[in-house]
């Protein structure tokens, strides 16, 4: 699959948003890619893993967040089912699993199964949208993940310690 020709389809302008969309899930696929270098007996599908990672937040365009270049109506929280839906409707239903699976360390009812789930969830915590030139360590991913609950932030120390 080309994600490109998918990524360009709902974003047609070469503008902030675009740009700031490719950087973030560059960033996240790079650090998946890394994941998988340093663990090589992790049973992933690796093309799919960098398409999942390139894709699993295609559905901002459709939410509200100025402060990020989304002009969209729908909530922000909603970005992975909406990325989901907009997948789905485009015939690749395990890449939509992905964009709706990744938002915190999942949402009830939402919680990444596969592994590759797994890895997109957790590699996508280490960067934000609103300061795409920083990169989080672990310890300060964990201490963000807090306000959501300490549920979540067991299961991220869990996966670091699988993925560091």
């Amino acid at each position: 699959m080309e994600y490109l020709s998918i990524i360009y389809k709902y974003y047609p302008e070469d503008d902030e948003l675009r740009r700031l969309l490719l950087k973030h899930s560059r960033q996240v696929a790079d650090r998946c890619l890394e994941i998988v270098r340093k663990h090589r007996e992790l049973p992933v599908d690796v093309q799919f893993l960098e398409e999942a990672a390139m894709l699993h937040d295609i559905g901002i365009v459709r939410c509200h967040a100025p402060s990020i270049h989304c002009q969209g109506t729908e909530p922000y929280l909603r970005h992975g089912p909406i990325g989901a839906d907009m997948l789905r409707a485009e015939g690749f239903p395990r890449h939509a699993r992905v964009a709706e699976r990744h938002t915190g360390t999942g949402l009830p009812g939402y919680e990444p199964e596969t592994l590759e789930e797994q890895i997109v969830c957790y590699a996508d915590k280490f960067y934000s949208k609103s300061r795409p030139d920083r990169v989080l360590t672990v310890a300060e991913t964990a201490e963000s993940l807090e306000k959501f609950g300490h549920e979540g932030v067991l299961k991220f120390l869990s996966w670091a310690e699988r993925f560091e």
